[in-house]
């Protein structure tokens, strides 16, 4: 027997709720909504398997609104569902269908594009910035695969969506890892924002691309009720991942919202109970007279909870050196941060099997290739794709994992925007970022990372749920570049590490602890207070016995984390003086921007900066290129001397 009558009685039913609310709303996207009403129902109420009462259940189904502002659609199904909203079950609480009139409202859960941070768990990540869900959708997938479950991952995208490129790296990726747990849909309704799709856009063209993919591609007419949930039935028995390319309307039964200029354009008050009118015609030819479908979505197979935080027990440093190979290393007291990471990251694998780590084709150069050799289930080879490695790190983090995506840190800016939305979603995701800063040298600044103190400190300035959007830490030596990386997995929340090529010599004992916002007095002194973190806090020692035999007495604080806690800087000032100076190998708006805006803040003082002063080029040492873009030792003892006779 067809279910088509009840399922398109429930598609116009629902289709109300879309007018109304964005209509309340004044704004928001109803003509996008309406194209995928009938895939929604299919999903929700048909094929997926979750509980509406417990959409925190790891082992219910999955969908992810990769074409985020058609998100009306998903919120009127929830409702009608009685889906719960809050932020963690203890709280929760069954969304009303009066409540879709808050749409888009401060105080309301139903954010314009989905949020699950702000109570709307039935989502694991924030999308609206277009092209990220199939990433997610992998993450999600390696997640129940890790936990050998049989969760299915659903992801709606839209056509003019597909020429994102991170769309075609995700589906490279759930390829080559055989996710055939993850379903696309992609949701062809011809019209972008400004214009139609492109014809490389097609449904043909699309099926055709994604064949070639490696994925089997299911044409599908996506208001027709008995296809859709056929080809849904057949991608289950696939072992290839599938992909339903699936043909819609935009503005589907309302026809003052098919034209193309009408994206994002709710109807006008005046003009909504034509509208509403109009969806009276499409019932009375295609429901055959049907009620709306009244079928509840089957339940999970069991029940499968998050993870409790827990603190991690990992070894202590020498033994994590000799578990990772590095004794030799280790005992000449010279190594690079990024190489003592790497042994931090093994370590933490073998201490909590929550650990995940992601690498782009470079963990010989992050030494994530450490914990793929001993971990080979739990990472995850992501070739050159940045921008999919981090939104597959989101559904990893949303499946419970401890995720710890690794590039260098200039290749993580090609995913900035992948790193946003994980900042709204709340995501549990740590970034390391290696051959950071100008001591990378040789290489040249294509390489080099020099924004990025700046872009993840902006984020320390934001409270998130569990504290920052984002903790960064800076490490100079391996017992730092180690004890940070613990300090990273036991934090919920977001955390950015940058680490440096050049091997350099410890600058702490074994013992030595650090915490979130820290920083350690390193040299004391009453002319300058000299702050410094990473790399530069090597020349900076250099610096501070210079000066000595010069008569000059510095103190040096190594700020090694943002957000800083002033107490220890302030301090550092007070024996000073009131002068700062900062010494950063980056460009302008990190360490010395954080430090000028607590003292400007608090007490006062003279805060001055040396940064990058040009664009850097290759030079065989590191001190070649500090001299070049002026930051050489001999300069920053200068810049001191100036300060002491002013």
């Amino acid at each position: 027997m067809s279910i088509a009558g009840p399922l398109h009685s429930k598609a116009i039913e629902l289709a109300r709720h879309v007018l109304r609310m964005t209509t309340e709303a004044g704004s928001g996207h109803p003509s996008s909504a309406l194209s995928l009403l009938h895939v929604v129902v299919a999903l929700m109420y048909k094929h997926m398997r979750w509980a509406p009462d417990d959409p925190w259940n790891l082992a219910a189904d999955r969908l992810v609104l990769s074409e985020g502002h058609a998100v009306p659609a998903i919120y009127a199904a929830y409702a009608d569902l009685g889906g719960v909203v809050g932020n963690d079950p203890s709280s929760w609480r069954k969304l009303a269908v009066e409540e879709l009139d808050t749409l888009r409202e401060a105080a309301s859960v139903l954010d314009g594009h989905p949020s699950p941070a702000e109570g709307f768990p039935f989502f694991d990540a924030a999308t609206g910035s277009l092209g990220m869900g199939l990433s997610v959708a992998a993450g999600l997938g390696l997640g129940a695969r890790l936990r050998k479950s049989d969760r299915r991952i659903y992801v709606l995208i839209g056509d003019g969506e597909s020429r994102e490129g991170q769309i075609w790296e995700a589906a490279d990726f759930i390829a080559d890892h055989r996710l055939n747990n993850v379903t696309a849909i992609f949701n062809c309704n011809g019209q972008g924002q400004a214009d139609y799709v492109s014809p490389q856009q097609s449904p043909e063209i699309l099926g055709a691309k994604l064949t070639a993919f490696g994925w089997e591609a299911v044409q599908v007419d996506g208001h027709d009720p008995d296809m859709l949930l056929a080809a849904l039935a057949r991608a289950v028995k696939s072992a290839r991942p599938v992909a339903l390319v699936a043909t819609t309307e935009k503005g589907w039964g309302v026809s003052g919202l098919k034209a193309k200029s009408n994206h994002g354009k709710p109807i006008a008050r005046t003009d909504l109970p034509v509208a509403l009118e109009s969806l009276d015609g499409v019932a009375a030819r295609v429901t055959g007279g049907a009620a709306p479908l009244k079928d509840r979505p089957a339940q999970p197979a069991g029940s499968i909870e998050l993870p409790h935080d827990a603190p991690i027990r990992m070894m202590p440093i020498e033994q994590g050196m000799e578990y990772a190979g590095l004794s030799a290393a280790w005992n000449k007291k010279m190594m690079a941060t990024r190489r003592a990471y790497g042994a931090a990251l093994l370590a933490l694998g073998r201490a909590d099997e929550r650990i995940v780590a992601l690498d782009g084709d470079v963990s010989n150069s992050t030494f994530s290739e450490m914990f793929a050799h001993h971990f080979p289930q739990r990472f995850f080879e992501c070739k050159i794709a940045e921008q999919n490695m981090i939104s597959t790190a989101v559904g990893l983090a949303a499946s419970g994992y401890i995720p710890f995506a690794n590039s260098f840190a200039k290749f993580l800016a090609r995913a900035y925007d992948q790193v946003e939305l994980a900042s709204i979603t709340r995501s549990n995701i740590k970034l390391v970022g290696s051959h950071a800063g100008v001591s990378l040298a040789a290489d040249g600044p294509s390489q080099m990372s020099l924004p990025d103190v700046a872009y993840f400190r902006g984020y320390s300035t934001v409270e998130a749920e569990h504290g920052p959007a984002c903790v960064s830490f800076h490490p100079a030596d391996a017992v730092a570049a180690y004890k940070m990386a613990r300090l990273m997995a036991e934090h919920r929340g977001m955390c950015y590490m940058r680490t440096h090529r050049p091997d350099v010599p410890l600058v702490y004992g074994p013992d030595q602890e650090f915490s979130i916002g820290g920083a350690h007095r390193l040299a004391e002194g009453d002319a300058v207070a000299i702050v410094s973190s990473g790399f530069m806090l090597h020349v900076c020692r250099e610096v501070v016995e210079l000066l000595r035999g010069q008569g000059i007495r510095c103190t040096l604080l190594d700020a090694y984390s943002f957000p800083m806690n002033p107490a220890p800087l302030l301090a550092a000032g007070r024996a000073c003086g009131g002068r700062y100076l900062c010494v950063e190998d980056n460009y302008t708006g990190g360490l010395g921007s954080a430090v000028a805006e607590i003292v400007a803040q608090r007490q006062g003082g003279r805060v001055e900066t040396m940064t990058c002063r040009r664009v850097p080029k290759s030079a065989r040492t590191a001190l070649e290129l500090l001299r070049i873009v002026g930051l050489s030792p001999e300069e920053i003892c200068g810049r001191v001397r100036e300060m002491v006779r002013e």
